[in-house]
C-alpha cells in the first residue's frame, strides 16, 4: 500500500469511528464512508492533495428533484452567504434542482472527538437546510 493510500485510509477510519458515535456508518467498495441524518444522504471521501495535506470531503445531499424555482435558487444563495459549515450548491437537472451541501477540512491528526464534533456540524447543517428548504417547497415535500 502507498503512502497516500495508507494516510488516506488512515483518515477515513478515523472519521468513520467519530461518526460511528452518532450514527451507522457503511464502507463502500472504494473506501469511501456514507450514512443518512434526518433523511440527507452523506458521504466521507478522504483526498492528500500535497504531502502532509490529507483533506476530509463531505457531501450531503440536501434535496432532489425540487421544482426549479428562482425563488429557491435565491434562497440558495442567500444561505450561503450566512457562513454555513460547507459550500451549498444548487445543481439544475432534468427533474428540477438538487441542493449539495459540500465541505473540506484538513484533518489528519485530529482525535475523534473534534473529528465527529466538526462532521456533525456539517450534518447538522445539511439537515436543518433540509427541511428549511421542504418547507419553502410543499411540491417536494414527498421526498421525506
Amino acid at each position: 500500500m502507498s503512502t497516500e493510500a495508507a494516510d488516506t485510509a488512515s483518515l477515513l477510519a478515523s472519521a468513520r469511528a467519530a461518526l460511528e458515535r452518532y450514527m451507522e456508518v457503511h464502507v463502500d467498495d472504494d473506501g469511501a464512508l456514507t450514512f443518512s441524518h434526518a433523511d440527507v444522504p452523506c458521504a466521507v471521501q478522504a483526498i492528500r492533495l500535497a504531502d502532509g495535506l490529507t483533506v476530509l470531503s463531505l457531501t450531503c445531499v440536501v434535496a432532489w428533484d425540487l421544482p426549479d424555482d428562482p425563488a429557491l435558487a435565491a434562497a440558495a444563495a442567500e444561505r450561503a452567504g450566512q457562513g454555513l459549515f460547507g459550500t451549498l450548491g444548487v445543481v439544475h437537472t432534468e427533474t428540477g434542482v438538487d441542493l449539495t451541501l459540500r465541505y473540506a477540512f484538513p484533518a489528519e491528526g485530529m482525535d475523534p472527538s473534534p473529528l465527529g464534533t466538526l462532521l456533525m456540524l456539517v450534518v447538522s447543517t445539511a439537515s436543518q437546510l433540509r427541511t428549511d428548504f421542504l418547507e419553502q417547497s410543499p411540491e417536494a415535500s414527498e421526498q421525506g
